[in-house]
C-alpha cells in the first residue's frame, strides 16, 4: 500500500483526487500538503484563508503540513520549500511513498511534477489524469461537492465569475474556450463541503480584489472569524 500526501489546493480538483485515492485500497492517504504564501497567510493561487485551509484538513481528518513561499517566489524558492514541507511529513508520519496531484491534462505540468517527485525520491501519483473535464465536473456536481470561484484569470474569464458557485449554471454560463475545471488556470475554487467531509464548512463571501492587473480574488471567510485583506 503506498503511503500518499494529497498535493492540496483547497479546490474541487485536489478533493476529487483525494477522493479517488481514497477509494482504491492501493493507497493509504496519510497528510495534505500545500503551498501557502505568507504574505497573505492564504493558499498560493486560490487565495483561499489559512482558517478555511485548517477547517478542510480537520474535516477530512487528516494531518497539514504547508510549503511556505514568499509572493512572487521563484521556482526554485517554492521548490525548496516543497522539499522541507516534505521531509517535514516523512519527520511526522515516518514513510511517505508518494504525492498525488489534482492534474488532468497539461503535459508540461505533469512532466514538471515528475521531475521534482523525482528529485526528492518520491513518486508522483495523478488519479484523475486523462479523465474528459465536462465529465468530471458535471460528478462533482452531482456528488454534492460544493465550491466557490475564488480567482479568476481575467485574461481568459470575465472579472465577474469571481465569487461564484460552481453548479450547474456555472458550467452553462462557461465561454466555450474555457474549460469546465479550470484546467488551464481560468479558475480556481474553494470546496466547503464534500462527501468525504465530517460537515460542511460554513463560509460568508466579502470582497473581490484584482490583483497583479490580472487576477480577480473573492475573499471567502468562516463565519464569525475576523476579515483581513488579501
Amino acid at each position: 500500500m503506498r503511503r500518499t500526501l494529497v498535493a492540496w489546493s483547497g479546490g474541487k480538483d485536489s478533493s476529487l483526487a483525494l477522493a479517488s485515492l481514497r477509494e482504491d485500497s492501493a493507497h493509504e492517504v496519510v497528510g495534505l500538503l500545500t503551498a501557502v504564501t505568507k504574505d497573505f497567510d492564504r493558499v498560493s493561487i486560490h487565495g483561499i484563508r489559512r482558517s478555511i485551509l485548517e477547517a478542510q484538513a480537520q474535516r477530512l481528518g487528516l494531518p497539514l503540513f504547508e510549503a511556505t513561499i514568499q509572493h512572487g517566489s521563484d521556482n526554485a524558492s517554492y521548490e525548496a520549500s516543497w522539499a522541507r514541507a516534505i521531509a517535514a511529513a516523512r519527520a511526522v508520519l515516518g514513510k511517505v511513498d508518494a504525492v498525488a496531484y489534482g492534474d488532468l491534462y497539461l503535459e508540461d505540468v505533469r512532466a514538471y511534477r515528475e521531475r521534482q517527485c523525482a528529485e526528492l525520491g518520491i513518486e508522483p501519483l495523478f488519479p484523475l489524469w486523462g479523465q474528459p473535464t465536462r465529465e468530471l465536473a458535471e460528478r462533482a456536481i452531482r456528488d454534492g461537492y460544493v465550491a466557490y470561484l475564488t480567482c479568476v484569470d481575467t485574461t481568459q474569464l470575465s472579472a465577474a465569475f469571481a465569487g461564484r458557485a460552481f453548479d450547474a449554471e456555472l458550467l452553462t454560463d462557461l465561454p466555450e474556450a474555457v474549460d469546465p475545471c479550470g484546467e488551464r488556470g481560468e479558475f480556481h475554487t474553494c470546496v466547503v463541503s464534500a462527501p468525504s467531509f465530517s460537515a460542511p464548512i460554513l463560509a460568508s463571501r466579502g470582497e473581490t480584489l484584482l490583483r497583479d492587473q490580472r487576477f480577480q480574488y473573492c475573499d471567502f471567510a468562516l463565519l464569525g472569524v475576523t476579515r483581513a485583506g488579501h
